[in-house]
């Protein structure tokens, strides 16, 4: 078979060097926020082990945990000791208070319904002395699953539409309709007032 040489629209890759410079940069204030320790332990719910490369001068173990996660065979140098979990965010199999800090990145607004996501941010709670929970905004005029304005304020039945000519992955056609259908299916972002109301007792920044 001939080689597959797509590359992605340079709107899109463009987006993709802005979202890593943005990522590392909260990443940097998570640090600062939570300040870990190097004797601590993080759950990292919803993530992937390279995520955490290189990031062994600032965590003394992390645990991954994930849907489908195969174990880790190595860990490069400059990483923390890592375990990959195959496990629901919605069912933590750990005991109370378990770990130190709890982190989620972009996992939560994924997670199914309402109900899903109260039983994730309860479960995060359980488990965890200090979270910090990372989910786009409801209320920003970008939806960043779509890389489209103003698509997730309007009723869920008209997303693939609308997504079709209002959105860098529609226009692009680097999303096929099935693609933009499992997006609308999978998605529900929050609002703050509704984080408010999952993390009771939590401080709330708006990025």
């Amino acid at each position: 078979m001939p080689e597959n040489k797509y590359r992605p629209p340079y709107l899109i890759r463009c987006y993709r060097w802005i979202w890593r410079f943005w990522k590392e940069r909260r990443f940097q204030r998570f640090v600062l926020t939570i300040q870990p320790h190097a004797d601590e332990s993080l759950l990292d719910i919803g993530g992937y082990p390279f995520n955490w490369f290189g990031r062994g001068d600032v965590f003394g173990n992390v645990d991954v945990l994930n849907l489908e996660l195969a174990p880790i065979v190595e860990v490069p140098p400059g990483a923390p000791p890592i375990r990959t979990i195959a496990g629901d965010a919605r069912r933590l199999p750990f005991a109370d208070g378990e770990y130190d800090i709890i982190f989620s990145n972009s996992v939560i607004e994924n997670v199914g319904t309402w109900e899903d996501q109260q039983a994730f941010a309860t479960e995060a709670r359980r488990v965890g002395s200090r979270l910090w929970i990372q989910t786009p905004a409801y209320g920003c005029p970008l939806e960043p699953h779509y890389l489209g304005f103003f698509i997730h304020w309007f009723p869920s039945s008209w997303h693939v539409s609308l997504a079709r000519w209002m959105s860098l992955r529609g226009i692009s056609r680097s999303a096929s309709r099935a693609d933009l259908m499992e997006i609308a299916r999978s998605t529900r972002l929050l609002t703050k007032a509704e984080v408010t109301t999952l993390f009771p007792g939590c401080h709330i920044w708006t990025e």
